[in-house]
């Protein structure tokens, strides 16, 4: 896998199985991503599905600690709501927040996975350490003027990825929903005639 390239990509956080895809791979400790991650941009909740499947893991045994290079209140607001640890601050991709990050929740190298929605903090970060990095397609198009540039040099690597979902150029878990928009659309037309 290129050191820009996600080991894995996702649609989004919840297609992550945290039996098949962390705890049967040996990660029992996840470096978390905040802002259009877990945390949408546009309105600053956290999607219900999404705290519901941040409840399951950590039944589940999985351990995580926020890492963003947010460093305003709400992200200090959202971890103690969350009871998470948090780096806030971290300017990511560099490797000392990812370090603490391990080092708050007693993680190692082999056990933790990054779990982020940008290839040039997330992923780079991760790799930097030898770590593997689970990308996330982000929560909602709203963000922030110099996110949106990256955004646009990380097309350029994310159009060469090959994702392990029948082969589409989309994101685990995108087929999906794309599937079923489709046949909502369907239904919806033919009630109409």
């Amino acid at each position: 896998m290129s050191f820009m390239q996600p080991d894995r990509f996702f649609s989004r956080i919840t297609r992550v199985d945290i039996e098949r895809d962390l705890r049967a791979c040996g990660r029992t400790h996840v470096l978390l991503d905040v802002d259009n991650t877990i945390l949408t941009r546009d309105t600053g909740e956290v999607p219900r599905d999404i705290g519901a499947w941040l409840a399951r893991a950590r039944m589940a045994g999985i351990s995580f600690c926020l890492v963003s290079n947010n460093w305003h209140q709400s992200v200090f607001d959202l971890a103690a709501e969350l009871e998470l640890p948090l780096v806030a601050r971290s300017v990511k991709p560099l490797p000392p927040a990812f370090l603490l990050g391990m080092h708050k929740i007693g993680a190692k190298r082999r056990n933790t996975v990054v779990i982020g929605d940008q290839l040039i903090t997330d992923c780079m970060g991760g790799h930097f350490l030898g770590m593997p990095v689970y990308m996330v397609l982000p929560l909602v198009e709203a963000d922030l003027k110099h996110t949106l540039m990256l955004r646009h040099v990380e097309k350029l690597f994310i159009g060469g990825l090959r994702p392990e979902d029948e082969g589409t150029g989309m994101p685990e878990g995108v087929v999906a929903t794309v599937r079923a928009k489709d046949v909502a659309a369907t239904g919806a037309r033919d009630s109409a005639r």
